[in-house]
C-alpha cells in the first residue's frame, strides 16, 4: 500500500452530507474529505458552504456545494437528479441536517415549528432514503449514517416536538436497515453524538460552558470510521465524551 493510499483511504468515493454547513456536518465533511472522498455538501446557507468548500480544498480534498432547503418539496428530487447524473453510485450518506423547534411543553408546541421539524427531521429523511437508494445500492458497500438524540428514545419534558420527530426518524433509519439486511450490501447506523459543541447544542442549553462538551471533530471522526470500516446493520452508537 503506498503513502497516499494510507493518507487517503477512502480515495474515490463519493458521500453526500446535509447540514453541513457549520457543527457535526461541516466537521464530518472535512473529515471524509481528509480520508479521500469527493464530498457533496449541502445545507440552506450558501456562503457557509462555500466556505466549508474552501476550507476542503485547502487541506487538499475534493468538494462540491448543492445548496438547498430540505423543506422545499421538490429539493432531494433536483439534488439526486444533479448527483445521479454526474456520478453512478453513491458510498456514503450521512443525514445530519435538523431543526430544533423551541423548547415548550406539549400543550405550547408551535404547529408551524412542529411541522416544519417533522418536514426536515422525518419527511426529508424518508425522501433521501428514497431518492438515493439505487445509488447507495450501485455503491461496493452503501453507508447510511443517521445522526440523532437521545431524546428520540428517552423523552425529556419541554422536548416533545424535537423528541418525537427523532423517534420518528430512528424508526425510519431501523425499518430502512432491516429492509436492506439481505437484499443488498447497503448497512445503515444511527448515530446518537451526545453533548457536542453546535450552535443547536447552544440554543437548547445557553448557560452552559461549551468548553464542557466535545467538539464536533470529535463525532466527526466516529462517522469517518463507520463509512471507513464495518459494522453490524442497523446498529446505534453513542459518541462518548472524551475523557
Amino acid at each position: 500500500m503506498n503513502e497516499q493510499t494510507d493518507n487517503r483511504p477512502l480515495a474515490g468515493r463519493l458521500a453526500l452530507v446535509t447540514g453541513a454547513s457549520r457543527g457535526i456536518g461541516e466537521a464530518t465533511a472535512l473529515a471524509l474529505a481528509s480520508a479521500g472522498m469527493h464530498v457533496v455538501i449541502t445545507a440552506r446557507d450558501d456562503r457557509a458552504l462555500e466556505a466549508v468548500e474552501e476550507k476542503i480544498h485547502a487541506a487538499g480534498g475534493s468538494a462540491t456545494i448543492a445548496p438547498l432547503d430540505l423543506a422545499e418539496p421538490d429539493a432531494v428530487a433536483r439534488l439526486a437528479a444533479a448527483i445521479s447524473g454526474r456520478w453512478d453510485r453513491l458510498d456514503a450518506l450521512v443525514i445530519n441536517a435538523a431543526i430544533l423547534p423551541e423548547l415548550t411543553p406539549v400543550t405550547d408546541i408551535s404547529a408551524k415549528q412542529f411541522s416544519q421539524a417533522l418536514t426536515v427531521n422525518v419527511l426529508a429523511t424518508q425522501t433521501l432514503l428514497s431518492a438515493f437508494h439505487p445509488m447507495l445500492k450501485a455503491a461496493e458497500a452503501g453507508k447510511v449514517i443517521g445522526i440523532t438524540s437521545s431524546v428520540g428514545s428517552a423523552p425529556r419534558a419541554f422536548w416533545g416536538a424535537y423528541g418525537a420527530s427523532k423517534a420518528a426518524f430512528d424508526v425510519l433509519l431501523s425499518c430502512y436497515a432491516q429492509e436492506n439486511e439481505k437484499i443488498s450490501r447497503i448497512t445503515t447506523a444511527i448515530v446518537d453524538p451526545g453533548a457536542t459543541r453546535t450552535a443547536m447544542r447552544a440554543r437548547a442549553f445557553p448557560g452552559e460552558d461549551p468548553n464542557t462538551v466535545k467538539t464536533p471533530d470529535v463525532v466527526a471522526q466516529e462517522i469517518l470510521g463507520l463509512v471507513r470500516d464495518s459494522f453490524v446493520n442497523g446498529e446505534k452508537f453513542r459518541v462518548k465524551q472524551p475523557s
